[in-house]
């Protein structure tokens, strides 16, 4: 199974970066630069032909792809032969209008973004089936005892929370992005309890390890068996049973269960269920996963069929979407300066292909046909890729950008020996958070 998460993870990693090369590609012979290579995938070639002035060539490994245009390596040439300026052929990438370049730079990020648009767009319009816990919540302060902002704003234990923000919640998922979103802001809430509807105010703190916001919630999870396959509980429990006690203690929702197997470690407990109105007992050998015991239980979580009305719907959603994934984008990108902890909260190429391979993996079999999970995080991962390449960063398409900004203004190029200054600057930024991401990537495969 490892071997298919990595092959589904870079495959979903190359349709990425090839789109973004794609790009290139299209903004170049757009405006006249003459592209010599194009490649879907790296490596040596599989099959190619050459049309035009352009070679086309499919490559032995599915990661992406690269669009080589004329002149685009002429510093090469430049520092072989002692030039102040850039060799400027015509046709080439540095002898096109400053503007032009501009436009080609864009245009990879672009089409990142464009891609992501057209993958909501799609599944707006075709739906999926959102599984989710309910948006009932449990406070965390219950069990641990330390005060959140959930304590602050009122909320309480069996509170149903309806809206965040003036956004409708569906179900716990909605929540989290929701909090996880918006650290440091100050939310509106409004809160169903027993019948009557309440209004209050939350402000989610920063949790430096995920970078993401917090208000110390808990999902209220029914103790309803959905599934025990493959667990110690198979021959004890069915689908459809709810746990009320365990070793005579009441179980109100599955963080009742949780805390008093964490606490008393029991390792056979008597566990009471009610089956079709009649209560049962039985014992149940733990199961332990990450070292937490279990009653290797399935809870019964909530299906919701979600979809687009019409295709100016799914248009709408596709557009929303997008735009709230761009801020939230940027938004990670500032918590790396707020006491984030990095090694934690950023993750290199090793871990995001894996990721994608997961998420590929699990989706297919998911009982929701989840490749709307696989879809979303493809277009999360394009939008990243459309935020770091627009960083000013030199060796990034928004460094160059900087440059070809800076000679329009100036009527001027930029001398060679300028340029190799600021690539140099950009390699060492670029080199420092390979390493920074490798070895957040080692710790996480490490267990750390």
């Amino acid at each position: 199974m490892t071997i298919i998460t990595i092959l589904l993870g870079l495959a979903g990693l190359g349709v990425v970066v090839f789109f973004h090369e794609l790009g290139h590609f299209l903004a170049a012979r757009a405006v006249g630069v003459e592209v010599e290579e194009f490649s879907l995938g790296w490596g040596p070639q599989l099959f190619g032909f050459t049309r035009g002035k352009t070679h086309y060539r499919v490559s032995v490994l599915p990661i992406g792809g690269y669009c080589k245009m004329k002149g685009e390596d002429s510093y090469r040439q430049a520092i072989d032969q002692h030039l102040d300026e850039f060799p400027r052929e015509p046709g080439s990438y540095f002898g096109a209008h400053p503007l032009k370049r501009i436009l080609i730079a864009l245009a990879g990020p672009a089409f990142n973004v464009i891609l992501a648009f057209a993958i909501y767009v799609a599944i707006a319009g075709i739906g999926y089936t959102m599984q989710s816990w309910p948006n009932r919540v449990v406070l965390a302060s219950d069990y641990n005892g330390a005060p959140s902002p959930a304590d602050a704003a009122g909320i309480q234990t069996g509170d149903r929370i309806l809206s965040v923000g003036g956004t409708d919640i569906r179900g716990y998922s909605d929540i989290q992005e929701r909090f996880a979103l918006s650290a440091g802001d100050t939310l509106e809430l409004v809160l169903e309890r027993n019948g009557a509807v309440i209004t209050t105010q939350v402000t989610p703190v920063l949790d430096k390890e995920t970078g993401a916001g917090r208000v110390g919630l808990y999902p209220w999870i029914e103790p309803v068996v959905r599934s025990t396959e493959g667990s110690a509980a198979l021959s004890a429990l069915e689908p459809g049973d709810r746990v009320s006690a365990i070793d005579g203690r009441p179980v109100a929702h599955v963080m009742d269960l949780e805390l008093y197997l964490d606490s008393a470690q029991p390792q056979k407990p008597v566990i009471t269920y009610v089956r079709n109105g009649q209560s049962l007992e039985t014992s149940i050998m733990l199961s332990y996963s990450k070292g937490a015991p279990g009653l290797g239980v399935q809870w019964l979580y909530e299906s919701t069929r979600v979809t687009s009305d019409g295709i100016l719907d799914a248009l709408g959603d596709g557009l929303r979407e997008t735009g709230a994934t761009i801020a939230a984008t940027y938004r990670g990108l500032a918590s790396l300066f707020q006491g984030v902890d990095v090694l934690k909260a950023v993750s290199g190429p090793a871990r995001i292909t894996w990721t994608v391979g997961q998420v590929a993996t699990e989706s297919l079999s998911s009982e929701a046909g989840g490749m709307y999970v696989t879809a979303s995080f493809l277009a999360l991962l394009s939008i990243g890729l459309f935020a770091m390449n627009l960083l000013p960063i030199p060796l990034l398409d928004g460094g160059w950008i900087v440059l070809f900004v800076l000679e329009f203004i100036r009527g001027k190029a930029a001398k060679v020996k300028t340029v190799l200054r600021y690539q140099t600057i950009g390699f060492v930024a670029v080199a420092g958070l390979f390493l920074l991401t490798t070895v957040a990537d080692i710790l996480f495969f490490s267990g750390r």
